[in-house]
C-alpha cells in the first residue's frame, strides 16, 4: 500500500472480529513502525504495553469512557513514555504522538483497522489504565490503540480546508 493511500484512506475504525487474532508478525511489525517515528533528540521515550488477554481487554471499557471498542478487540497497545529519557524536556507527548501515528498508519498496510482512544492529558482514564496494566508511577500512559481485523474499512474523505492554509504570516493569502 502506498503511504499517501494509507494516510487519506485511514478511518478511526471501532468494530472488530472477535475471532481473528492479529498475528505475531504483525502486532511486532506495529511495534518496528511506532519505534520508527522521529523523537526529539533522537531519545525515543516511549514504551508499550501490548494486551492481548481478553479479559484485560474487556475491563478497559469500564475505565475509559470512549473505550467501548476494546470489548470486542482482540489487541490492544497502550504507548507509553518514560520522561526520564528525554534529552528535551516536555517533548514526550510529541514523540508519542509520533508512535501512536505509525502504528495507526502501519494497520492499513497490514490489513488492520484501528482506533486510537487518548489518555493524557486526561488524568483519571490514564490513572486507571495504569492501575490495570500495573505500569509505573514514574511512566506516563499516553494513549489506548484498539486493533483488529474487521469487515468496517476506512475511505478517502478530503480534509483539505484552504481557509486553515496562513501563507508566510498568520492572515497572508
Amino acid at each position: 500500500m502506498q503511504i499517501l493511500e494509507a494516510i487519506f484512506n485511514r478511518r478511526s475504525i471501532r468494530r472488530f472480529s472477535v475471532v481473528k487474532k492479529v498475528e505475531k508478525d504483525k502486532i511486532e511489525t506495529l511495534l518496528k513502525a511506532a519505534m520508527s517515528a522521529p523523537s526529539a533528540g533522537n531519545q525515543q521515550p516511549w514504551a508499550f504495553v501490548v494486551i492481548e488477554d481478553e479479559s484485560t481487554l474487556r475491563e478497559i471499557p469500564s475505565i475509559h469512557p470512549y473505550g467501548a471498542m476494546f470489548s470486542q478487540a482482540p489487541l490492544g497497545i497502550v504507548v507509553c513514555a518514560d520522561p526520564s529519557k528525554e534529552k528535551h524536556k516536555g517533548y514526550w507527548p510529541q514523540d508519542c504522538a509520533a508512535a501512536v501515528q505509525n502504528i495507526l498508519l502501519a494497520t492499513q498496510a497490514l490489513g488492520l483497522e484501528a482506533v486510537w482512544c487518548g489518555l493524557y492529558p486526561n488524568e483519571k482514564p490514564e490513572a486507571a489504565v495504569k492501575e490495570l496494566l500495573k505500569i509505573p508511577e514514574d511512566i506516563r500512559a499516553m494513549a489506548l490503540i484498539a486493533i483488529g481485523y474487521s469487515d468496517a474499512k476506512g475511505h478517502p474523505a478530503d480534509r483539505f480546508d484552504a481557509g486553515r492554509v496562513h501563507k508566510n504570516r498568520w492572515g497572508g493569502k
